[in-house]
């Protein structure tokens, strides 16, 4: 009995022990790139991490803010910024737990990134600020603002999640898929198997662009180096997300705010046309715009078309 039960656990460890290497050959071989260090970032000591980000131009400020897909950072915008400095004061981060930022042990909720959005304006760029925000970030912008609306100005939002699905909170399935995600190894394994080039490209192909032929191998890459980051840490924001812990009830938000905001679909995407609908319907003063043969990522596949609508509201 003894012996069966040392065999067990030989076994166990020894299996632990290969899938703990296929982790961190895996984590190697996708940041061995370094395609997303600048020598130019700046960081922004925030009580839960420090938070990467970058700044350049001149002229009245715009903040981005990338979306909460895995892989997802500031390098989504990257084919706006350099069009936009000559007359703006440009802001693009990381969100705590992606990119470069730091990547603490913890659930992420619309809360926490709420306080974050706040606290950056006011300590960092320090005066009222246009924000330019994509998918699932758009609630904590939206709350973000209706709390403190001394500190936004003009918004533009870039294909909103349903406001259905927003309001979905953490089930016990979701709250078992979070605690599986952050269990050390298996974990991480679970993690990498979903975090694959082969997903990444899927998901570019089928939700992100409309036009296969637009896809660069260079935004594989960084997505799937953004994915890997910080090693295991980088799993903690995708369990909350999975988990649904980022979700919150905005309608409230939605019907107070007074600034003015634009909304983009792509017009490629599933359902756009509804789910714009559905905001203008609690916001009556939301304007909206679709922009031909894009999907989720218009501002990856077609800037000038992003670029053109910036220019005319902000």
């Amino acid at each position: 009995m003894n012996k069966k039960i040392i065999t067990t656990g030989i076994l166990s460890a020894s299996a632990i022990a290969a899938i703990h290497i296929i982790n961190r050959i895996h984590n190697l071989f996708y940041t061995s790139g370094k395609l997303l260090t600048c020598s130019e970032n700046y960081y922004y000591k925030w009580r839960f991490g420090r938070i990467k980000y970058d700044k350049k131009g001149k002229g009245t400020p715009i903040l981005f803010v990338h979306d909460l897909t895995s892989g997802s950072s500031g390098y989504e915008f990257h084919r706006l910024i350099n069009n936009l400095t000559d007359q703006h004061e440009i802001y693009t981060l990381d969100l705590l737990g992606y990119g470069l930022s730091d990547k603490p042990s913890l659930t992420y909720t619309n809360n926490l990134y709420e306080q974050l959005i706040s606290d950056f304006i006011k300590n960092v760029i320090g005066k009222k600020t246009s924000v330019i925000a994509t998918g699932y970030s758009i609630p904590f912008i939206i709350t973000a603002c209706h709390h403190n609306q001394e500190l936004f100005d003009k918004m533009i939002f870039i294909n909103p999640q349903s406001l259905y699905s927003q309001n979905q909170i953490p089930s016990k399935q979701t709250k078992f898929l979070k605690i599986i995600f952050e269990t050390p190894v298996i974990g991480t394994f679970i993690y990498n198997i979903l975090n694959t080039k082969h997903i990444f490209e899927k998901t570019f192909e089928e939700e992100y662009f409309y036009d296969k032929s637009n896809i660069k191998e260079k935004y594989i890459l960084n997505y799937m180096e953004a994915s890997q980051l910080s090693s295991y840490y980088s799993k903690y924001s995708f369990a909350s997300f999975t988990g649904k812990f980022m979700n919150t009830n905005v309608i409230h938000s939605l019907k107070e705010i007074n600034n003015s905001i634009l909304m983009i679909g792509g017009a490629g995407k599933k359902e756009i046309e509804t789910i714009l609908e559905n905001y203008v319907y609690y916001n009556q003063s939301i304007e909206t715009a679709y922009l031909s043969e894009t999907k989720h990522l218009p501002q990856l596949e077609s800037p000038d078309k992003v670029l053109e609508q910036i220019r005319l509201f902000i």
